[in-house]
């Protein structure tokens, strides 16, 4: 019997004799499941007779695969379907993240622009005199950066403290506020590693659907006489859909949380991963339910990715658990991460920086859509994009990441952003485009995503 995997028979499965023709069949035996990964492909010489095309036809496509994270060539071992797994991540994470393979310009991983990022080293050489603690009993957060988070903090009420980054923050509050199966309201799509987090507590995940506003209204009314016992929400840059939640919406879910049977039982746990760099003015459920709202303002996108610092405010209940729980472990962000912080936060030159950062991303984004819809028209389904994700339709969206890596250019499959097996309300494929890491290639970004979405 020929196996799948020799020439002939695989030549047999591709209709057409382009790249993008043989790199979108080989993406659907491979997403199908045809092609396990670890199989190797023929050669290209190999491909090019059978399918009757030039080797640097099958090239491209192979390269466009490779680009993908579809395949990985292994210089004269040759090339293979990819093997995803990775143990040192989570399932959910573990899709979002895929196979790293260098690409020309990687437009999938949700992070910052390097060089916009405020620089350290001045921050670094401010906090240092200051940084000699050797106590291991002194208050987990230092009093000068306690101070500043309290003259910034939308809830008065709250107590606050600072932990490592708002994934930590979640994690933290989930384990002091939930029990084995709770239920959990939850955006969606939303951040792969939040539906990792909500396993990981044993936690029931109730979905709901958000607009370019935040979360429905009508859908939280329905989704609270499920009981559940958190809400779990971004209020600003929505990751991936780049939407902001209005001051009124924020008001509006206050009010249908008070009103409901089951809302006096509910915590809200706000994800601000985004605060200092979205150009949303602050808008937080805290200010109207202080005493049910756990706010984690992250600190990575807008300084640095590598700080892991995330300030957490709500309930003095509820914070004192989390620092009660942590003196078990890590106990206290690091003191001098906390110097430098203040001192990003102080200083007029890095406070600027953070603020031409914000500026460009808002350009970025403003950019980017006017040149897509040049393009595209209405079909571009780009919306007004906080932060620095935007959230794109697409007819396909396997077809959409080939023909994009075939241009060198690498998206986040929006499929990673559901639970498995769930799709979008509206049934169309999306991808997620990192719009914040486009600088001076935005009409060849946009031309080659336009390519990417075929005319219906």
């Amino acid at each position: 019997m020929t196996s799948i995997t020799s020439a002939g028979a695989l030549a047999a499965r591709i209709d057409g004799t382009t790249p993008s023709d043989i790199a979108s069949a080989l993406a659907v035996l491979v997403a199908d499941g045809t092609l396990a990964p670890g199989d190797r492909l023929p050669t290209v010489r190999e491909m090019a007779m059978s399918l009757r095309v030039s080797p640097a036809t099958v090239s491209t496509a192979w390269q466009a695969l490779s680009g993908a994270g579809t395949i990985i060539s292994r210089g004269r071992a040759g090339s293979f379907v990819c093997d995803t797994t990775r143990r040192d991540t989570a399932p959910h994470t573990r899709r979002l993240a895929g196979h790293i393979e260098a690409t020309r310009l990687d437009l999938s991983r949700g992070t910052p622009d390097p060089r916009l990022l405020p620089h350290l080293a001045r921050a670094f050489a401010r906090a240092a005199p200051h940084a000699a603690t050797a106590s291991y009993h002194e208050d987990p957060v230092l009093p000068r950066l306690r101070r500043l988070l309290e003259e910034q903090w939308p809830a008065p009420e709250h107590s606050l403290t600072v932990v490592s980054g708002a994934l930590d923050g979640i994690d933290r509050t989930l384990q002091q506020v939930t029990r084995f199966g709770d239920r959990i309201v939850i955006e969606q799509p939303t951040f792969p590693p939040l539906y990792d987090l909500i396993d990981a507590h044993d936690l029931v995940a109730v979905p709901v659907p958000i607009d370019a506003e935040g979360i429905l209204p009508e859908a939280l009314a329905e989704a609270l006489s499920s009981r559940p016992r958190v809400i779990l929400l971004q209020p600003r840059a929505h990751n991936p859909t780049g939407a902001s939640m209005t001051p009124a919406r924020a008001a509006q879910l206050a009010e249908v949380i008070r009103a409901s049977p089951r809302g006096g039982d509910v915590i809200v746990i706000e994800d601000d991963h985004s605060g200092a760099i979205a150009r949303a003015e602050e808008a937080t459920i805290a200010r109207h339910l202080p005493d049910r709202t756990v706010l984690i303002r992250s600190f990575s996108k807008s300084h640095g990715p590598d700080l892991r610092v995330a300030a957490l405010g709500g309930p003095a209940s509820v914070v004192s658990q989390v620092e009660t729980r942590r003196s078990l472990g890590p106990w206290w962000v690091p003191r001098l991460i906390q110097h430098v912080l203040t001192e990003l936060l102080t200083d007029g030159e890095s406070v600027a920086e953070v603020s031409r950062a914000r500026a460009a991303y808002a350009s970025r984004q403003r950019r980017f859509a006017q040149a897509l819809r040049a393009r595209l028209g209405e079909r571009a389904g780009v919306g007004a994009s906080d932060g620095i994700n935007a959230w794109l339709p697409v007819d396909d969206e396997r077809a959409a990441l080939v023909s994009l890596a075939a241009a060198g250019i690498r998206v986040a499959a929006g499929s990673t952003f559901y639970p498995e097996q769930a799709a979008a309300e509206d049934g169309r494929d999306r991808i997620r485009v990192t719009v914040g890491m486009i600088s001076g290639d935005v009409d060849e970004v946009a031309q080659a995503v336009a390519r990417a979405t075929p005319a219906d």
